[in-house]
């Protein structure tokens, strides 16, 4: 059904909703305090990390970082896109979904958010599917590449016909030229209007986000031109650095993933898929990243990577490795498959089958034998100096794993390799821990670093305390306070005055995908010391105190400033003179 879900309605559901009974019908929840907990569905872990606040109406897992809503739990949950849970809850509670009409809308003229770019990738992953089974030659080559019917199916393959301007022909009349251009289908000449068809005389394959939905394409020439593959460049949908080809498939195909896969292109995915091995997944034209990584062990416990076993091969695992090893965990496991010269998965699995190919998986190497193995043959430790040029990429090496009983194992084997204590290489290891940049962001701020900040500290009460914001009589006044995120708390307060009843869950929904999606969720974890609204109350204004003060200083450091170096207007002196009286 075409039509914006209105807001005023997800939020209305959301309210109608307890994220503690929909999750506890699926995952058995246990009372712990003011909250719920559970082993987290969405990896495989012994410990509870996984918790559902009833007043916030949120969950977030500690181990693998998933959180959200109730809308994104099922989402995640029961690999449903959003306007699918919606529907479904919608359903269960008696409501009909009500849509906004957008006749309004000149669709030759004005961008359409990104809800309407998913609508046209989905269309047009169709019309590829369509030209395929219209196109002989095309059908043919994937028989010559042994795929049967029901994979073909499974991965939507496609075919992007030959001429230079087939999409937007096919597409002007519902779509504007910006947003195909947008989504990377089409390509604008240099130094005019003209466009192109970027995907032509090619095999598709739709690549999907976790939900589902179709952010990009790969094209595949079924001749030997170059290049040999072509994907979607990155645009406001597709992040090449963030996806995985098939991870969508993989989840949807396997209820419980407990390991991935991770190899080198699409054909090899969907080989392995036929063969019924669908836990594999590809990254799209660029070295395996940390994000890659993360995102994968939100799934699963265990990655195993698999490589040529040619030189570009290991040295891409060994970049897979050095990008893993800060994510690494005692219950995260990463182990490296080298095929041999020549192979790739996919003539690998045609040749020994899927038991054949499971054995392989099962005896990839560990990626701390895999790390000592190539530093043993990089250096030569029978000399001295074999063994310090060892030990010293060693500790650059541990400088990046966290703490846990893989380093002290890693430590202990390198004693026992070159002789040389585990305390020496451990203090050489600080050492070199003190002098190396943090490879990758802080997943969370404590309590400390949430107070050191007056406006997000305002944010974390507001959210476990929406009525808080009656304390505030014009927030409007605050926007010209020259305080960084000022902004994002007067929207807050705002949109709290409109709606009262709204959860943080809910205000988690409606910034999902913003630049405040990370903030919010961050300080939607943080807990007050105290449950009586009084004592937040008084918190809550010390904080407006403090901010006005803040905003107060900065302004009058401004006009001196100015004042010293080109002098003011009267209207700045007499601002001047009302901060200087405020001061005292």
């Amino acid at each position: 059904m075409a039509g914006h879900i209105p807001r005023a309605f997800i939020d209305e559901l959301l309210t109608r909703l307890d994220i503690v009974e929909v999750i506890h019908a699926r995952v058995p929840l246990k009372k712990a305090g003011r909250e719920y907990k559970a082993c987290c569905p969405f990896h495989t872990e012994k410990t509870p990390s996984f918790t559902v606040s009833r007043s916030k109406q949120f969950y977030y897992c500690f181990g693998c970082g998933e959180n959200g809503s109730v809308l994104s739990f099922l989402m995640e949950y029961e690999n449903l896109d959003f306007v699918e849970v919606v529907e479904s809850f919608a359903s269960d509670l008696g409501l009909e979904v009500p849509r906004e009409s957008q006749n309004h809308l000149n669709k030759s003229a004005q961008k359409k958010p990104h809800r309407d770019l998913y609508t046209l990738m989905e269309e047009v992953t169709e019309f590829y599917q369509l030209q395929l089974k219209s196109q002989p030659q095309a059908m043919e080559y994937l028989q010559q590449r042994n795929l049967d019917s029901s994979v073909i199916e499974q991965f939507q393959l496609g075919y992007a016909p030959e001429q230079w301007n087939r999409l937007e022909a096919q597409f002007s009349t519902a779509y504007s030229q910006a947003q195909l251009l947008e989504t990377g289908l089409l390509i604008q000449k240099e130094d005019t209007n003209n466009c192109y068809d970027r995907f032509r005389e090619r095999i598709t394959f739709p690549i999907r986000d976790k939900r589902g939905r179709v952010i990009g394409f790969g094209g595949r020439i079924m001749g030997n031109g170059q290049p040999k593959y072509l994907n979607s460049p990155e645009t406001s949908l597709f992040n090449k650095g963030a996806e995985l080809y098939g991870l969508y498939e993989a989840r949807k195909s396997t209820r419980k993933l407990q390991r991935l896969l991770v190899v080198e292109g699409y054909m090899d995915v969907i080989a392995l898929a036929q063969y019924k091995i669908s836990y594999a997944v590809a990254t799209l034209g660029t070295a395996t990243t940390s994000t890659h990584i993360q995102q994968m062990f939100r799934t699963v416990s265990e990655i195993i990577f698999c490589f040529d076993g040619d030189r570009a091969g290991r040295e891409a695992a060994w970049r897979a490795m050095e990008n893993a090893l800060a994510l690494l965990s005692d219950d995260k496991e990463i182990r490296f498959l080298f095929l041999p010269t020549g192979e790739d998965p996919d003539t690998q699995i045609r040749k020994i089958k899927k038991e054949g190919f499971e054995q392989l998986i099962d005896s990839a190497v560990t990626l701390t034998d895999y790390m000592l193995d190539i530093l043993q043959k990089k250096y030569n430790i029978s000399t001295r100096e074999g063994k310090a040029h060892l030990l010293n990429e060693s500790a650059q090496l541990l400088a990046k794993l966290p703490t846990g009983l893989l380093k002290v194992q890693l430590l202990n084997t390198l004693e026992k390799l070159t002789n040389v204590s585990a305390d020496i290489i451990e203090k050489h290891r600080t050492y070199t821990d003190r002098r190396i940049e943090p490879t990758h962001a802080t997943r969370s701020l404590s309590e400390g670093e949430v107070r050191l900040t007056p406006v997000r500290y305002a944010v974390a009460l507001l959210l476990n305390e929406p009525n808080l914001a009656e304390e505030v009589e014009n927030p409007e006044k605050m926007v010209l306070y020259p305080i960084k995120g000022i902004n994002f708390l007067v929207k807050l307060l705002e949109i709290f005055e409109d709606s009262p009843n709204l959860t943080a869950a809910s205000l988690i929904e409606r910034f999902r995908g913003s630049k405040y999606e990370a903030l919010l969720i961050i300080l939607t974890k943080w807990h007050p010391r105290h449950s009586d609204i009084q004592i937040l109350r008084q918190e809550f204004q010390d904080c407006l105190r403090h901010i006005r003060k803040m905003a107060h200083e900065n302004q009058l450091e401004s006009l001196l400033h100015k004042e010293r170096v080109q002098g003011l207007s009267p209207q700045e002196k007499n601002d001047l003179k009302i901060l200087l009286s405020e001061m005292h």
